[in-house]
């Protein structure tokens, strides 16, 4: 996942708004979003090699999304999944806060990350490349392969057009056609990550095609005030063509915290 916008408690009417996008390889084999079989209450799309997921949400309104963080330093000797923390904060009943915490203890043994992790009562982050853990307050944010809010110019251009957007009745469709932004940014405004500037200046749109990496799904995320969750993933080839569309929509249960 390399471009994450979530808009939390700006809104009465619609406390939870997330659009996100899916950076990844294509030759790794991945299933769309689906109800797991092994938990049920979990919708996500799934990695195939590890086991994990970049975004999920349950049945009970606990959600997660993660990015990986381009620090370019080789991860750690056996390091798991990162995909593998989204999955053991959907399974569980641990405060995000809690969560967290909990993570963050433990955090060196991963390569870079960013993660975001709540319910409809509480949203927090961490990423154990810059700082400790956070319960965030109401606003909006935007995440790509960096710390939070880090203005990268696809970061920025996105969370304002986003925040123009949800200002309106939030529309999955309308989301995901921002999240189909290919335009990738001007050089002397590219950030100096230790890519080469080919490969910096393909990553700076917020939808990435090429043929061997890119924007492999964009999915959608709502909560409403009437306690109703709408979930939209949409796959994309190595060209950038759209495969499936998957929608989800349900009353959210009564939560675990």
């Amino acid at each position: 996942m390399c471009l994450i916008l979530v808009a939390w408690q700006s809104r009465a009417d619609y406390p939870l708004m997330l659009a996100a996008n899916r950076d990844e390889f294509h030759a790794r084999p991945t299933d769309p979003a689906s109800f797991w079989r092994d938990a049920p209450k979990i919708i996500a799309g799934r990695d195939l090699t590890a086991g994990g997921t970049w975004l999920g949400v349950t049945a009970t309104g606990r959600f997660a999304a993660i990015t990986n963080f381009r620090d370019l330093l080789p991860p750690p000797a056996d390091a798991p999944s990162r995909g593998k923390l989204v999955g053991d904060f959907l399974r569980g009943n641990e405060s995000p806060a809690a969560f967290m915490q909990r993570v963050a203890a433990d955090a060196d043994r991963y390569a870079g990350f960013s993660l975001f992790a709540g319910t409809p009562a509480e949203l927090a982050f961490f990423s154990n490349r810059s700082g400790a853990p956070r319960r965030l307050d109401p606003g909006t944010y935007a995440l790509s392969n960096a710390a939070l809010d880090v203005p990268w110019p696809k970061v920025e251009r996105m969370r304002n057009e986003f925040q123009r957007r949800i200002e309106q009745r939030p529309d999955p469709e309308a989301l995901l056609d921002l999240l189909n932004d290919r335009e990738p940014a001007p050089d002397a405004e590219l950030p100096a990550t230790g890519l080469p500037l080919a490969r910096e200046r393909l990553l700076s749109a917020p939808f990435v095609v090429s043929p061997t990496y890119g924007t492999r799904a964009s999915s959608i995320l709502l909560f409403d005030a009437v306690h109703r969750a709408t979930f939209v993933e949409r796959g994309f080839d190595p060209e950038g063509l759209p495969i499936e569309t998957r929608s989800f929509t349900f009353r959210i249960a009564k939560t675990d915290d």
